[in-house]
């Protein structure tokens, strides 16, 4: 009995360790937010990444599911 209780804890340990496992290796990648202008505005009809001169463009590290990580300011 002592030994299927020991087994069934260190299946579940492993079965833990394997699903924590993967989130480590998510890909972080920069991805463009917005384009402003010298005024601070985004430009009319501007996509979010700056297609034109005098334009500042902003963006944020981002994990695959589309949000930026723990601690990171955009």
């Amino acid at each position: 009995m002592r030994k299927r209780v020991t087994m069934l804890v260190m299946a579940f340990v492993v079965a833990l360790m394997m699903s924590f496992g993967g989130a480590a290796f998510a890909k972080i990648q920069s991805v463009d937010i917005s384009c402003t202008n010298a005024g601070g505005n985004q430009p009319g009809g501007q996509q979010p990444t700056c297609q034109g001169s005098s334009l500042t463009q902003a963006s944020e590290n981002q994990n695959p599911s589309g949000a930026a990580p723990p601690g990171q300011n955009p």
